[in-house]
């Protein structure tokens, strides 16, 4: 029998009264709320005790070595334990982290290496945390809904991504004890939702670990060349396109605007993003999602480009909330075609790779934004990297033309035996 499918108004409204999706979409949320407060917190304190940005640039890379490290093993895990206690143990210990940065504050004995030691145990829980979390959605919703979800779920991003810094600066003005506090409230909580999710599905099975088996995500990923040229392009129209690593650069110099413009500025992005998930829930892409993809990354592009160009602060604003709305749909269809094209077994696996390609895209396309910067200045590098990011989509379409003309989310086959069996 063939389930007809929900009109575009119906499937968000449905998705909302969906009890297990209401805690998840509350711990993600609350999750990555309190992590953007914590890394706000964590860089003015570690800038006010060494006043110096090297330091700064230690915390980072203290978080991201972890991730790069525990890939493999991390997505072994998610996909051999209930995703839910992984995701509500992480939860946990950045609540501890965050307590402990709150208790060494108000002690007045949190040193430079004890931040980057709670940075690397924060950044090591995220690394478990992540793909747990992005596998976890598949058993919260019904299949059918799952694109909806995911444009729901990544909007609970964007909104932490506008709310969080600014919420954390406006607390660290009261007192980095009571910002980190904060947190570990915001942690507590969301582990506690994290844990009461109830699934549709099973918790995956505990399968032998072999080396086979924890390399799989991989060789997966490589033997589905429609995932292996999405997660690919992505991964390169960000590490191309990083324009917003050089907001303070184009803020002071270019646009010649303060503080307040540069804020704006850094929530441009995310408010465009957030507009264009909204946009996805209740107008999800049901047809040719490979070229909707493509035409998002092409116009990241062109408002990267824009946005180097311009002189005017409101033109800025523009460009880059365009750039955030643009970015959501080349999100939205990745995370998408990993989730429904990808068996439930691997998940975990395959979601830890895709984590990596996003955290590996953002960190070097600020590296490579930075050291272009340095060669030729901000405004041409940015224009480089814009024109950089067409180029990509336009070769890639030509590389996977399988991603080009992909019909559906879902998998070829199985779009066209449910066809069939209707």
């Amino acid at each position: 029998m063939n389930t007809p499918s929900p009109a575009p108004g119906d499937a968000p409204q449905s998705i909302a009264r969906n009890r297990g999706f209401q805690r998840f979409w509350g711990a993600r949320v609350l999750a990555s709320m309190s992590f953007q407060m914590l890394a706000v917190a964590m860089g003015w304190h570690i800038y006010a005790l060494t006043k110096s940005a090297f330091a700064l640039g230690l915390l980072g890379l203290a978080q991201f070595l972890p991730m790069f490290l525990l890939t493999l093993v991390v997505g072994h895990v998610a996909d051999r334990y209930d995703r839910r206690r992984i995701a509500a143990v992480c939860q946990s210990i950045e609540c501890v982290a965050a307590l402990t940065f709150a208790l060494g504050t108000f002690g007045g004995w949190l040193s430079a290496p004890m931040i980057y030691v709670l940075a690397a145990c924060v950044g090591a829980a995220r690394a478990f945390e992540s793909p747990a979390i992005s596998s976890l959605l598949p058993g919260v919703v019904p299949r059918a809904q799952l694109p909806n979800a995911t444009a729901w779920s990544t909007s609970a991003t964007q909104t932490a991504q506008i709310v969080g810094p600014a919420l954390g600066g406006l607390l660290y003005g009261l007192g980095a004890g009571p910002a980190f506090l904060a947190c570990a409230v915001s942690f507590a909580i969301a582990a506690t939702l994290s844990a009461t999710i109830p699934l549709k599905a099973r918790p995956p099975s505990r399968a032998p670990v072999t080396l086979e088996s924890v390399f799989s995500g991989i060789a997966f990923i490589r033997s589905q060349p429609v995932i292996l040229g999405a997660l690919s392009l992505d991964l390169f129209a960000v590490l191309f396109g990083g324009a917003t690593a050089l907001l303070p650069v184009f803020a002071r110099d270019i646009l010649h605007a303060g503080p307040l413009e540069l804020g704006l500025l850094r929530s441009a992005t995310a408010a465009g993003a957030l507009a264009g998930t909204i946009w996805l829930a209740h107008f999800p892409l049901r047809r040719r999602p490979g070229l909707s993809m493509f035409g998002g990354v092409i116009l990241f592009g062109c408002a990267t480009i824009v946005f180097g160009l311009s002189h005017n602060v409101v033109v800025s604003l523009i460009a880059l909330a365009v750039l955030g709305a643009s970015d959501v749909v080349s999100v939205v269809v990745r995370t998408s075609l990993v989730q429904l094209r990808t068996p439930d077994e691997k998940l975990g696996r395959v979601s830890a790779v895709n984590s990596l390609f996003i955290g590996t895209s953002n960190q070097l396309g600020e590296f490579e934004s930075g050291l272009t910067a340095g060669w030729w200045g901000a405004q041409p590098a940015v224009l480089v990297g814009g024109v950089a990011t067409i180029g990509v989509a336009l070769l890639w379409m030509k590389l996977f033309p399988g991603l080009r003309d992909t019909r559906s989310l879902e998998r070829e086959d199985a779009h066209a035996t449910a066809s069939a069996a209707g």
